[in-house]
């Protein structure tokens, strides 16, 4: 059947972004088809548009990394899920479109209570604040975190998060309002990063101590001052690059502040088994269930206007989190 579906037949800017006509085939063995009912938008998807990140399947490609939906049709093989079952998934490229077909070891049901636009919007963010508080570095209570990005999509789930297991939260907005929104969401302290400096002011938050961890989405304009950031032994955690790829870091940076540690992680890696799928998701669910967590779904947009979304999410005119909707 034919469906509609954003792909990038070349890397470059949101103009890229095209609405296709293609063709989906029934499930294959192992896989089964989902009706996409909302889209989650992420930072990732502007790496692959623009070809920092690549696939080994070249182009054309559907970007898109989470979304929620219905399964219409079952692949053979496939018995633990049925037509009907409300699903969701992360970490699987190829979401920006109507429908798919889909492995279902990739997919978890979606709780009762829990709508579509919230499932489709906190599964990559979420498990991301799972991943990197939990696993990543699992932070303790009493310990002093610093999270750049805090009014983002991310920063709103982990503030929560991490105010939930009893840490001090400081976070880095780029406005005022983005600042008071993140004191909303979890945060004790608030740098105003266009007009304060990060490593002075965490270093007063902290009488001089410095954090046991900095989490870095920002990549190229902030890493070093996550690494100022630390106290001897911290970690410096960079899982994106929004404003561009870091450069010049070597292994000395780490010596010379102490013996840090430092980790590249990416959520594809901690969600390969179903196993650990399972335990990020549920861990997740739990968080929201429970109401410690609530998911900020702040911008809608219709999934032809995709390109308008990536605009103002590269502007960083954004807050929490972005959906698309067939």
């Amino acid at each position: 059947m034919k469906i509609k579906a954003v792909r990038v037949h070349q890397h470059g800017g949101p103009e890229v972004l095209s609405v296709d006509d293609v063709e989906l085939a029934a499930p294959g063995t192992g896989e089964v088809q989902v009706r996409h009912t909302a889209i989650g938008l992420n930072f990732i998807d502007v790496y692959y548009r623009t070809g920092l990140y690549t696939l080994p399947t070249g182009l054309p490609l559907i970007p898109g990394n989470e979304a929620a939906g219905v399964i219409v049709a079952l692949g053979d093989g496939v018995d633990s899920l049925k037509v009907g079952d409300r699903v969701a998934y992360a970490a699987t490229i190829g979401a920006y479109c109507e429908a798919r077909n889909i492995a279902a070891d990739r997919l978890v049901n979606i709780p009762d209570g829990v709508a579509d636009e919230t499932a489709a919007a906190m599964m990559l963010k979420g498990m991301t604040a799972e991943m990197l508080l939990c696993r990543v570095f699992p932070v303790q209570k009493g310990q002093t975190i610093l999270f750049h990005a805090a009014a983002g999509g991310v920063g709103l789930i982990a503030g929560q998060w991490a105010n939930s297991i009893g840490a001090t939260v400081i976070g880095t907005a780029g406005s005022p309002e983005k600042a008071e929104l993140a004191r909303r969401n979890g945060y004790h302290h608030v740098i105003e990063y266009k007009n304060e400096n990060i490593v002075a002011r965490v270093k007063e938050i902290t009488g001089g101590k410095g954090v046991e961890v900095a989490y870095d989405s920002v990549g190229k304009d902030t890493w070093l001052a996550s690494l100022d950031s630390l106290k001897p032994r911290g970690m410096f955690v960079a899982f994106g690059q929004s404003s561009g790829p870091i450069e010049g870091f070597t292994l000395t940076h780490l010596v010379a502040r102490g013996s840090l540690y430092a980790t590249r992680p990416t959520l594809f890696a901690y969600t390969a088994t179903r196993a650990d799928l399972e335990l990020s998701a549920s861990r997740l669910f739990e968080k929201v269930g429970s109401g410690s967590v609530k998911i900020a779904v702040n911008q809608t947009f219709s999934l032809a206007d995709a390109a308008e979304a990536h605009r103002l999410l590269e502007s960083r005119a954004t807050t929490g989190a972005t959906v698309l909707v067939p």
